[in-house]
């Protein structure tokens, strides 16, 4: 589910790319020169109801003259300004092509894709003049968003891809949610950006992110999520980062992470902006991979231009529970970007001990603050990576375990069996909002 929507302005699906590299003896580009393409048949959309007034939808005849000309010819789009307010779907078709002369404007609302050109051979898109173009209006589409509103009471079951996006929204509040996806990648939960969230009691169970707060062109601020339930998942996180990253006033409280990749990881490579003043509280997890994760070199993500995100006054404070094999995987590994270094790092009251083995690490390069292998002062520059043995099981380790932990992930071979929404989401912990139907 995505509550605000994407308008990519034309999509070409032919086919997969096999190698990154150009395979010597096949041919690039159409295989019937254009000049032939108009002389076998012209379909101009005019002659479809097309009208180059602004206001007359250009979706239908454009629809209507590539029918006409898909099995050879041109579909012509003329000097002038057309409107777009539906989008279509250009299906097959060979020895064709489309000569956009004039511009077209989105007038349309709806999310998806304004023109998709797919299963086409000898295809070719061009203006004969230099003159044609399309025109988005992104902006406004960006300062749009979804206001107000509340998801709850349900269960989002196997999806292909991602659960629920919940893209450039504000003032929403989602709960008492079961997400059940198969224990593979791309699968993701929940993916949030905006302002003004409250995430609260939910349970997720795949092999990706499980309420993950993403950056966005405007940032993301003023978030409460809590009473989470990663049930065999990726874990919590915020992050991919890149380039002028604005995310602040985040909370994340009362988080339970069971057999998952992370209790909590923030990640990204390169990039500029910051993550700051963000409270991360009361983490339960059990045998998980990582704990706490701060990865400012995140090799899973390509490097953005930038010397790093600033990771800035951040507290993770009451963590309890066990990793799987700490010194594979130190419970707090916080890798800060050498070039701009963490500052104002507080952990506390952080009690992890491993499953296997006698002893674990905490691991940290260029952060500077208070706890755990964090380095103090006020010098707040680069270092090597500096590790800190632990030897004994810290105190108050032990911690409560859900009564719904799976033995193990889901298939994606076989169909997931809808679950009912549960009424409890963190030990001891009673839900914010009853269930709709007790």
């Amino acid at each position: 589910m995505k509550l605000f929507k994407v308008v990519p302005l034309i999509t070409l699906s032919f086919g997969r790319i096999a190698s990154a590299q150009l395979a010597s003896g096949y041919p690039l580009g159409p295989l019937t020169s254009s000049d032939t393409k108009w002389g076998v048949k012209v379909c101009d959309v005019t002659n479809y109801g097309a009208v180059a007034d602004m206001s007359t939808d250009l979706g239908p005849p454009l629809l209507a003259a590539f029918n006409a000309c898909k099995d050879g010819g041109i579909v012509n789009i003329p000097l002038g300004n057309f409107a777009m307010a539906t989008w279509v779907t250009l299906s097959g078709g060979n020895a064709w092509g489309i000569n956009l002369e004039g511009i077209i404007y989105r007038t349309g609302t709806a999310g998806g894709h304004m023109i998709i050109i797919e299963n086409s051979t000898d295809f070719e898109l061009y203006s004969s003049r230099s003159s044609g173009a399309i025109q988005g209006y992104g902006y406004q589409f960006h300062s749009q968003g979804t206001y107000g509103f509340a998801i709850h009471d349900i269960a989002l079951v196997d999806s292909p891809a991602f659960h629920l996006i919940l893209d450039t929204v504000q003032g929403g509040e989602v709960y008492n949610l079961i997400i059940r996806g198969g224990n593979e990648g791309g699968l993701d939960g929940i993916d949030v950006w905006g302002f003004n969230m409250y995430i609260h009691d939910v349970e997720v169970t795949n092999k990706d992110e499980c309420v993950t707060v993403k950056a966005s062109f405007d940032g993301s601020n003023h978030f409460l999520i809590e009473n989470i339930y990663c049930n065999w998942s990726g874990g919590c996180a915020i992050g991919s980062l890149g380039a002028d990253t604005s995310i602040t006033k985040i909370t994340y409280n009362n988080i339970y992470t069971w057999q998952s990749n992370q209790m909590f990881m923030i990640k990204s490579n390169g990039g500029s902006g910051s993550v700051s003043d963000c409270v991360f509280e009361n983490f339960i997890g059990h045998s998980n991979a990582y704990s706490l994760d701060i990865n400012g070199y995140w090799s899973d993500e390509t490097a953005a231009a930038g010397n790093g995100v600033l990771f800035t006054d951040l507290t993770f404070n009451n963590w309890k529970g066990t990793c799987a094999a700490g010194a594979t995987r130190a419970p707090i590994n916080i890798i800060c970007p050498d070039g701009n270094p963490c500052d104002g790092i507080t952990i506390e009251d952080f009690a992890m001990w491993t499953d296997t083995g006698s002893y674990e690490y905490y691991k940290c390069e260029s952060a500077w603050g208070s706890g755990g292998c964090l380095r103090g002062g006020s010098a707040h520059t680069s270092f090597a990576v500096s590790t800190v043995t632990v030897t004994a099981a810290p105190s108050g380790y032990s911690a409560a375990k859900m009564p719904s932990d799976l033995p193990s992930g889901l298939g994606i071979t076989t169909s997931i069996a809808i679950p009912t929404v549960p009424t409890t989401f963190f030990p001891g912990a009673t839900p914010a909002t009853k269930r709709a139907y007790p």
